[in-house]
């Protein structure tokens, strides 16, 4: 029976109103709209893989047999490496830090032991690693856990100081517990304090090294349940490790010191090393330095023994970073860290610890980074880390994704890439290289683009759910390094800090062309070439954004209508009633020999700059300082590589620029796109007194009428609207080629409910915010809501005003007030007159209006197909000889414009799609009639919006504030997909939350890490082939020979039955109210149901043996049950029957 569903009747429902609504609008050619092809049923959301490093580490372990990583964190995420490309993530329910990892070796199955006292069991044996069983310790606080190889019985050390043991296979307490004033009975008249270490003796499993806080070591023995030996320091303990032999152990203190013991002198210790203390002449004892955090002590069959250690430093060496010390026979490395060091681990060749080490190489564990030492060579080069890890290098300030790339792009980002690669590392193979790839089945090229604080931006491959760096561009190259002189400081007064930022990327694909916008209001316009060149001068654009003096007299404050600023006390404003320099200084400069005019926030640098093969500066654009006022930072921006141009926008207005010509073409304030049909009752004003001929006249910044320090308070308030003052002034150092002329009378008044980000904020607040957009009641009048910022682009092939014949090169524009308006562009012939002729720029009318900012629009053919911008094929910019030859054929076929003779007829509709922070329309073409409109949320508002393509159409895909993600259908705009994900907790989300083709999404879940999500049913139902698998089947090395006479004399290792031990024939039953046991969500059959693929077929095998041989064990003891019931049985009829051998009938 199929199965009713409502949801798609309600669907049907809305769509036959919403086209009975379109007729009325639209006419007859809007009703026969096409098939959708997508359906609810093609849309489901999960999360594909997590990239990056893991954010705050707390914990490490490593797997020597499989060739495993594990590292866990503060707020309870566990991420798994194997070999590059093979990545896993998995999160503690109740978000606890991880204290504690441990393996069981070999075994595919991972112990974890959490800050809210609770372990857990982990099966890595399927490629979405899964909890099998859970403890909840009650009473006492978990410390520290020790594993022994091969063995079941997991130690867990208790603040209190007592010990308990853990079976791993049921999850189950046993009753043998080591109490610690039995441990150290009248050794201390005080509590030893937690327990910070616990070992077996390599050569004897019976004997367990517990380590106390206080400086308390106790050798116990487990047969007989007392302990042989106590050694006391008096300085605390951090870490314990054994010899191979058994016959010595290392303790590392707080003082900075190591002692090493002999396991029977209690007495003292054998040996007391401070490896960073300065040995006074007089024997007296060393001074103390900072704690040795750990210490592992390996040794070698060849050669001496390795003493590794963290910390320990002397406490007057201030300023020092943290560092790692390898101590080798006679010599002593320090090897300084870039990060504060959380753990490390020593890589050996064999995983018995009571055989010789043989240790090849040190995983660091830092604060910020990964970092394997190569303990084999000389100088300990590190290993060249191939995990993506340096996403955090710089911190992210903006992302874009793109999927299905051209074929050509990932292997010529990789070429020009592959010579930035630093040398001096270790030539031997990364040591971490356990796992399986996945089988995916997606093949095509998916790239990342990461903006980054210090002014870099990196390309990554993430093709078939992987992540590798391309390719690096630092864009700060092009500017002077600002000096700390109080001269420099004035030019980067607009950012305190990372001046060199990335706010916002456009990048062509096809074209290869890349556009970024900076915090200090510039912009760099990038080619791809594979040559090298040395370029003399960098191209240089300055641009006065601004708006013009308005010249009425201004009334008092609280009027309306005025033109006085009201600013807060400290706040200078400029005189209403001239256009030169105000009489004070502008409170964004610290200035004091005037006002700066004509300045840019940046100076770039004059001297000739040699560029690499890769990305190189064609043309850098610079807002200007005008009349003391910084320029706005730029808020939208958009490139289009078949018409040369590239146009952006941010509070004041928006300029268009010819990066062939390297000219202005448009500097317009967003009013003056309207012309005389303003929709908004601006009142008019007088006309100005000075007109400067240029046509420069654009919008001037925003003076938020506060102290510097409170331009904007918060990156997610609405700041409060006021009265502005407008200037007027020229371009200058650009040439203007603007074919327009409005009537300056029209011009009014402007306020914007504008969003900046705080001077001085973090990286990822730069970018204009509309977190926490609202439409303030108290902006009561439309005067006070006109001041538009610019918000969206969008360049394409359509028609320019209501009723044209024919598709023209168009730029639609879309602001902050949810008005769409058209820019026509006219433009030469490919080829020379491309070069030589102006392109024409005119503003064309309002397309629509919605409720809220703008934030996408697209264009549909009449048959639903996504009509992309037109763009020109890559071309190697610097060739010569055929290759040039080559390139001016390329850029002749350039599709610029489509002439009327071609174009489409009038029938042959066309339909824009627009999606603003509440609503989406579908607009017909030409006749520009909204036939579907669709109210996206109501209560909060769209963050990031995309017009999608999927496998069999397109969808416009929205990401909200309060954390729904949602899917629209196109073009009759029907929900398709509304899954409440994730609750926006953190503007890092909002600022780099990503919608891509093909039902790919990403964003930055913390400062170090990409989370990608896929919101493709097709997709979900392939991820689990396409995930690798960590478990892999290998054989566990051969324990050590004893040798011949070690096993006539003793003296090899002795084993332990841990299980008659610590049994509960033996030990009995724990404590009921100690710990509670949480069996997981899927146990032995999820194990099953979740494990696939070749190798996790093997796994299954592995496991259905497992049960076969648990089923015929429980077998045999029924079977051995029954024998003993019929023995019993007969045992009965026997002396039953001697009973009444020799009775007669009557007797019984």
């Amino acid at each position: 029976m199929k199965k009713f569903n409502i949801r798609k009747v309600l669907d049907g429902l809305k769509e036959q109103a919403s086209s009975s609504v379109s007729s009325g609008q639209s006419g007859a050619p809007e009703n026969n709209l096409m098939h959708e092809t997508l359906q609810s049923e093609n849309f489901q959301l999960c999360k594909t893989v997590r990239h990056g490093f893991p954010y705050q580490p707390s914990s490490m372990a490593h797997d020597p047999v499989q060739k495993i990583l594990a590292i866990g964190t503060q707020s309870g995420a566990l991420r798994l490496f194997g070999r590059p490309g093979v990545e896993s993530y998995c999160q503690h329910e109740s978000g606890a830090a991880v204290i504690s990892l441990q393996f069981l070796i070999n075994e595919g199955a991972l112990v974890s032991a959490l800050a809210d006292d609770s372990v857990h069991l982990w099966n890595l044996r399927q490629r979405r690693p899964a909890i099998l069983h859970s403890l909840k310790f009650n009473r006492e606080r978990i410390t520290f856990v020790h594993l022994p190889f091969q063995s079941k019985w997991l130690y867990i050390g208790t603040e209190k100081g007592n010990i308990h043991i853990v079976n791993v296979e049921s999850f189950t307490l046993s009753g043998y517990v080591i109490m610690w004033n039995k441990a150290i009975e009248l050794s201390s008249k005080a509590h030893p304090g937690p327990v910070v270490h616990i070992s077996d003796n390599p050569m004897d499993e019976g004997k367990l090294i517990i380590g106390y806080e206080a400086g308390i070591v106790v050798l116990w023995d487990l047969k007989s349940k007392k302990a042989d030996y106590r050694y006391t320091y008096d300085e605390a303990i951090h870490s314990v490790a054994w010899h191979h032999e058994g016959k010595q152990f290392i303790c590392s203190h707080s003082d900075g010191t190591l002692t090493i013991w002999n396991i029977k002198g209690q007495g003292k210790p054998f040996q007391t090393i401070t490896p960073h203390g300065k040995q006074p002449k007089d024997g007296k004892k060393p001074e103390p330095c900072k704690p040795i955090l750990k210490v592992e002590y390996k040794t070698t069959r060849l050669g001496d023994p390795f003493m590794i250690l963290s910390g320990g430093l002397s406490y007057d060496t201030v300023g020092r970073r943290p560092c790692l010390t390898v101590m080798h026979g006679k010599s002593t490395a320090v090897l300084e860290m870039d990060y504060p060091i959380v753990d490390f681990l020593t890589l050996c060749e064999t995983p018995y610890s009571n055989d010789f080490q043989e240790p090849y190489a040190v995983v660091v564990l830092l604060e910020k980074d990964l970092v394997v030492i190569d303990l084999a060579q000389n100088g300990y080069p590190i290993f060249e880390n191939p995990y993506p890890l340096t996403i955090h290098e710089s911190p992210v300030t903006c992302c874009e994704y793109f999927a299905d790339c051209p074929v050509d792009l990932i292997p010529a980002l990789y070429s020009v890439g592959s010579r930035q690669k630093r040398q001096g590392y270790s030539k031997k193979e990364w040591p971490i290289s356990g796992g399986n790839w996945g089988l995916g089945t997606q093949s095509y090229p998916e790239i990342i683009i990461t903006g980054h604080a210090d002014g870099t931006v990196k390309f990554w491959d993430a093709s078939a759910i992987m992540l590798q760096v391309l390719y690096k561009l630092k864009t700060a190259k092009v500017f002077e390094k600002s000096r700390n002189n109080k001269e420099d400081k004035q030019n980067t007064e607009i950012v305190d800090e990372d001046p060199f930022a990335i706010q916002i990327m456009a990048w062509c694909p096809e074209s290869r062309r890349l556009c970024v916008a900076g915090v200090s209001a510039n912009l760099i316009i990038y080619r791809f070439s594979k040559q090298e060149i040395t370029t003399e001068v960098v191209q240089l654009l300055e641009v006065r954004l601004q708006y013009e003096v308005n010249d009425m007299e201004s009334p008092p404050e609280g009027g309306g209508g005025g033109d006085r600023d009201l600013p807060t006390p400290g706040a200078a404003s400029p005189s209403p009633q001239t256009t030169g320099p105000p009489t004070h200084p502008s409170t964004s400069s610290n200035s004091s020999d005037g006002v700066r005019d004509n300045v840019p926030c940046l100076k770039v640098r004059s001297t000739p700059l040699k560029q690499s093969s890769g990305y190189q500066v064609e043309l850098v654009v610079q807002l200007v300082w005008v009349s003391g006022e910084p320029p706005q930072q730029i808020t939208s921006l958009a490139l289009n590589s078949s018409y040369g141009l590239i146009v952006f926008g941010n509070s004041n207005g928006l300029a268009v620029v010819d990066y062939l010509q390297k000219t202005v073409l448009l500097n317009l304030g967003t009013v003056e796109l309207y012309g005389s049909n303003d929709p908004y009752q601006r009142q008019a004003r007088s006309p100005r007194k000075t007109r400067q001929p240029a046509g420069g006249n654009g919008l001037c910044d925003i003076n938020e009428g506060s102290a510097s320090e409170d331009r904007c308070k918060s990156p997610t308030s609405v700041l409060a609207s006021n009265h502005q003052q407008f200037y007027n002034g020229g371009g200058r150092g650009a040439k203007m080629s603007r074919k327009l002329s409005l009537p300056t009378e029209l011009k009014p008044d402007l306020v914007l409910l504008s969003v900046c980000p705080p001077r001085g904020a973090n990286p990822l607040d730069h970018r204009d915010n509309s977190f926490s957009r609202s439409r303030s009641s108290s902006v009561t009048s439309i005067d006070k809501e006109a001041r538009e910022a610019i918000t969206s682009f969008h360049f394409c092939e359509t028609f320019a005003r209501k009723g044209d014949s024919a598709i023209t090169p168009c730029l639609y524009v879309g602001t902050s007030l949810g008005t769409v308006l058209a820019v026509a562009l006219n433009l030469p012939p490919a080829g020379e007159q491309r070069l030589l002729q102006p392109v024409i720029v005119l503003p064309s009318g309002t397309l629509a209006r919605l409720k809220g900012s703008i934030l996408r629009m697209a264009f549909l053919d009449n048959t639903g197909t996504f009509l992309p911008p037109a763009f020109e094929t890559w071309y190697e910019p610097n060739a010569a000889g055929a290759d040039s030859e080559e390139r001016d054929k390329a850029r002749k076929r350039r599709p610029v414009s489509v002439s009327p003779s071609t174009s489409q007829e009038l029938q042959e509709s066309q339909y824009a799609v627009v999606c603003s922070e509440k609503q989406a329309k579908v607009i017909a073409l030409p006749s520009q009639n909204c036939i579907f409109k669709h109210s996206i949320t109501e209560t909060s508002f769209v963050l990031r919006a995309d017009v999608v393509q999927m496998n069999i159409g397109n969808c416009v895909a929205c990401f909200c504030a309060n954390g729904h993600i949602m899917t629209l259908s196109l073009p009759g705009l029907r929900p398709l997909l509304d899954v409440n994900y994730l609750p926006l907790t953190d503007m890092r989300i909002a600022r780099t939350f990503c919608f891509t083709n093909l039902g790919q999404a990403m964003y930055l879940t913390s400062p170090t890490e990409i989370q990608r999500i896929t919101y493709s049913q097709e997709t979900c139902e392939n991820l689990q082939e396409m995930l690798g698998e960590l478990f892999t089947p290998v054989e566990t090395p051969e324990a050590p020979n004893r040798g011949f006479f070690k096993g006539l004399f003793g003296g090899g290792a002795t084993s332990l039955d841990r299980e008659e031990l610590f049994g509960e024939t033996q030990a009995g039953k724990a404590s009921r109210g100690l710990a509670q046991h949480i069996p997981g969500p899927q146990g032995l059959e999820g194990m099953k149901g979740a494990a696939s693929g070749v190798v996790a077929d093997l796994a299954r095998a592995r496991i259905a043996l497992d049960e076969r041989g648990q089923k015929l064990g429980e077998l045999d003891e029924r079977t051995a049950a029954m024998l003993a019931s019929a023995d019993s049985f007969g045992k009965h009829a026997h002396d039953m029957m001697l009973k009444c051998k020799d009775k007669k009938w009557y007797q019984f």
